[in-house]
């Protein structure tokens, strides 16, 4: 593998964190039901909405580098399984354990286990017994958009066959792919009336704008890499249209994209997140169960919100790093990028 398409000399594990970082404080605000904040929890309201979108972006450029560099499906296969479900198997059962424990209904626990191990959350989000007088009754809510996830690592082999097939107008592909995307987002909730409309725009394809994006991305690496400041600069402009008027808003894909690049590429201080594990997935999977817990044990009316949401960051950072030592570094190949960085930087 060239250094152009080098997936360790770049800032992504720092932008993981930082993504998954601004989901744990949107969620925080709202599952802890501190008033009057509405205006705050609004605007970390559309802060997570970006987060996650910017989360979609960066995995579609590194999950279309793993495809590159994968042996055939099953090595493709095989490191997407190892990365994303044994640290996702252990979130989903350690709350059915402990409500099973607790007494819970055994029917209601296996339905929540069989819904929740095929990404189907939305199937059966609740345990019975659990966290039901919570402004929110549900064990994990971030757990939504690791569906879109896999449904995504599922699409990527066609569309990678499908960019080598289209050749040099794999552009024009990406740009469909794109738009249809972006129809499919903003036209259901307007064509659809049924109260469901908003959330059926959310899922896939309303999301592949951002993971056709990421692709993009990888295509331009070397590109990127070497003129961070002009995709940064783009990016600013193209995301500031977006927010300027609710047509433009499709754009916002595309802006992100570029800003995303500047800040992994751009010169300067490597700033390596993940120098003592890689607890980015461990902090976005962790943080809902955790936060539920301590609201249902009343901590934060207790403590307080800012000793609370301390005590919170405090035990999340914690269940990460357990997480990834336990669980995800050993899942993972001597290869992985993951491992190689921490073992990296542990010889240093």
């Amino acid at each position: 593998m060239s250094e152009a398409h080098s997936s360790t000399a770049n800032r992504f594990d720092l932008i993981r964190l930082a993504l998954a970082s601004t989901v744990f404080v949107y969620h925080a605000i709202v599952l802890s039901s501190l008033a009057p904040m509405s205006g705050l929890e609004a605007g970390w309201g559309q802060l997570a909405e970006i987060a996650i979108q910017g989360f979609f972006i960066v995995s579609g450029a590194l999950v279309a580098g793993s495809l590159v560099r994968s042996q055939g499906l099953a090595d493709y296969a095989g490191k997407r399984v190892r990365r994303l479900y044994p640290a996702y198997l252990v979130v989903v059962l350690i709350p059915a354990i402990i409500c099973l424990l607790m007494g819970g209904d055994v029917r209601g626990v296996g339905e929540y286990i069989a819904a929740n191990l095929v990404f189907l959350n939305f199937l059966s989000p609740d345990l019975p017994g659990v966290f039901e007088g919570n402004r929110f009754t549900e064990v994990n809510g971030a757990l939504w958009t690791l569906k879109i996830e896999v449904m995504f690592y599922i699409c990527l082999p066609v569309i990678g066959w499908l960019l080598r097939l289209f050749g040099r107008a794999k552009w024009l592909f990406l740009i469909g792919i794109y738009a249809a995307g972006e129809a499919w987002r903003q036209l259901v909730p307007v064509m659809l009336d049924h109260p469901d409309a908003p959330m059926l725009a959310r899922q896939l394809p309303g999301q592949m704008a951002f993971f056709a994006s990421g692709i993009a991305l990888w295509q331009m690496w070397g590109t990127a890499k070497a003129k961070p400041l002009w995709f940064g600069l783009v990016g600013f402009l193209v995301t500031a249209l977006s927010f300027a008027h609710p047509w433009l808003e499709p754009l916002r894909a595309a802006g992100l994209t570029g800003l995303i690049a500047c800040i992994a590429f751009l010169p300067g201080p490597a700033l390596n997140a993940a120098r003592f594990g890689d607890i980015s997935y461990g902090v976005y999977i962790t943080h809902f169960p955790i936060l539920q817990a301590l609201v249902a044990l009343g901590v934060f009316a207790s403590l307080g919100y800012a000793a609370g949401f301390m005590l919170s960051a405090a035990l999340v950072i914690a269940a990460s790093y357990a997480l990834w030592h336990l669980v995800e570094r050993p899942a993972l190949r001597p290869s992985s990028h993951y491992r190689k960085v921490a073992e990296y930087t542990e010889q240093e």
